[in-house]
């Protein structure tokens, strides 16, 4: 798909495409449009066809300016739907910048995770440097996807704070009933607190970005 509609594609961030997600991105409704039935065009040209289905309109409010609500995009004749929120890439991306959505979607692709080694993690049975070391590779991950790139607010580190703890004191047999601080439970897992692991990860990213060249598209908007 990338070598077949590489002569119309733009520098990221207007044209993003990866496998058969594409992402469109216009300052105007009509560039938009445009760029939507180049697409359509270029496509169904060579054999493929863009879903009427799949397709969806999100427009974000970065600056002080205001659209039109009788504004629509269409593929072909069909109006696209308006939404607030769309996933790409794992990621859930909001109009308004935020990303509280994202976070509660990280949570709960932890919690399934989770679930599905219960009979793992929870076994008293089963040696804590092991349930460690499953936990930091199978369950931390899904939880910190995509976090390098976080505006992240304190209210959303909580929850993502909270929902560690209570896994991390079921792998440990506890409940807050014991009245076990959260430090000393970290102690006896062996895992630092799920905040630091964040800020860790945005730094190793900012450190990848500034070893780039100034010319990539990831500096092009230093």
């Amino acid at each position: 798909m990338d070598e077949l509609t590489r002569h119309i594609q733009e520098d990221i961030p207007w044209c993003m495409l990866f496998a058969d997600d594409i992402v469109l991105v216009d300052e105007t409704k009509d560039g938009v449009n445009r760029k939507l039935e180049l697409w359509r065009n270029t496509l169904e040209s060579k054999g493929f066809k863009l879903s009427r289905t799949k397709n969806e309109d999100i427009h974000c409010e970065f600056r002080n300016t205001r659209h039109r609500d009788d504004e629509v995009v269409k593929l072909g004749e069909v109006e696209v739907p308006k939404v607030n929120h769309f996933r790409y890439l794992g990621s859930i991306i909001q109009n308004d910048g935020n990303i509280e959505n994202d976070v509660t979607h990280r949570i709960q692709d932890g919690w399934k995770k989770w679930r599905s080694a219960t009979g793992v993690i929870c076994d008293r049975n089963v040696p804590t440097n092991l349930k460690r070391k499953f936990y930091r590779t199978a369950i931390r991950p899904a939880m910190l996807y995509g976090s390098e790139c976080w505006a992240v607010k304190q209210q959303q580190l909580h929850k993502m704070n909270v929902a560690e703890m209570r896994m991390l004191r079921w792998m440990c047999g506890k409940t807050r009933k014991n009245i076990i601080r959260n430090i000393e439970i970290q102690r006896q897992v062996g895992v630092a607190s799920i905040d630091t692991k964040i800020r860790e990860g945005r730094l190793r990213w900012f450190g990848h970005l500034q070893r780039r060249p100034t010319n990539a598209p990831t500096r092009k908007f230093d």
